[in-house]
């Protein structure tokens, strides 16, 4: 019975370490904050918020954008993250100010 029982062992343990890795992805956070200014100053931050997807600022946009987080991202001009031409790299611990005429950041997603 012994003869069995490792190789059960040894397959249990392989499948759970490729369930574990496999869902380590879900739920990841961008460690750190997010911060924005909007129009008429107000600061809005955002900690640890999730790798994926798209995350949306405020209504009016954001005219400067800090990433203190751990992991780069790209800012946008639209509320969904699209539009070719209308985003901007800003990489971990930078900031990023929109150009003075221009369109204020509407959204942002992470690089991963």
């Amino acid at each position: 019975m012994t003869g069995l029982r490792r190789p059960g062992i040894a397959a249990g343990t392989v499948l759970l370490a490729l369930a574990a890795a496999g869902c380590s992805g879900l739920g990841r956070t961008a460690v750190g904050t997010v911060s924005y200014e909007t129009e008429g100053a107000r600061v809005v931050t955002v900690s640890n918020p999730l790798v994926t997807g798209c995350h949306r600022m405020a209504p009016t946009g954001a005219h400067r954008v800090e990433n203190a987080t751990l992991v780069d991202m790209l800012l946008y001009t639209t509320p969904n993250c699209t539009g070719p031409g209308s985003n901007a790299y800003t990489g971990t611990t930078l900031f990023n100010n929109i150009a003075p005429g221009t369109a204020p950041w509407r959204s942002y997603s992470f690089v991963h």
